[in-house]
């Protein structure tokens, strides 16, 4: 988890929004990726999405199966539905989002029983914190800069 947040600082700063992932198989490292919506325009680019194509691509598969993905902030609705079709087998992140999230917040994707592939789902609260004070400190700078303060 230590390293999605230290990726969540590497998008923070290129311009955005601090989130990381990593993805990980027997013990190792695969693949991660940091948020690149700004920096790319492209609003696919999020974390997760970054490091399933990297995964996918050195597996040279479109499937993880036995592999575990680290997110600093509960995955979207998005990516959680990406986490599903690559059938990563558990997802741990840091923060939940209140706002966006897309597995234990707002949609629920994995609550109904039309998902072919529902990942093991486990926060981890001890990085909650540190992950939710990165957000915090990056939207307060947006909004300053948007302020013109």
């Amino acid at each position: 988890m230590k390293q999605a947040l230290n990726l969540a600082i590497r998008a923070q700063l290129h311009g955005d929004v601090p989130i990381g992932a990593v993805i990980v198989k027997n013990g190792k490292i695969i693949a991660h990726g940091e948020n690149q919506v700004q920096k790319k325009q492209n609003p696919t680019l999020h974390a997760e999405i970054v490091a399933i194509n990297k995964a996918c691509k050195k597996l040279n598969s479109k499937f993880l199966d036995g592999c575990d993905i680290y997110v600093s902030l509960e995955p979207c609705a998005m990516c959680a539905t990406a986490i599903s079709f690559a059938r990563i087998k558990n997802i741990y992140f840091a923060a939940a989002d209140l706002k966006g999230g897309g597995i234990l917040n707002n949609s629920q994707i994995y609550k109904t029983d039309k998902h072919l592939w529902k990942p093991n789902v486990y926060e981890i609260p001890e990085y909650a914190e540190e992950s939710a004070k990165l957000l915090k400190s990056f939207f307060q700078e947006r909004r300053k800069m948007k302020n013109g303060e």
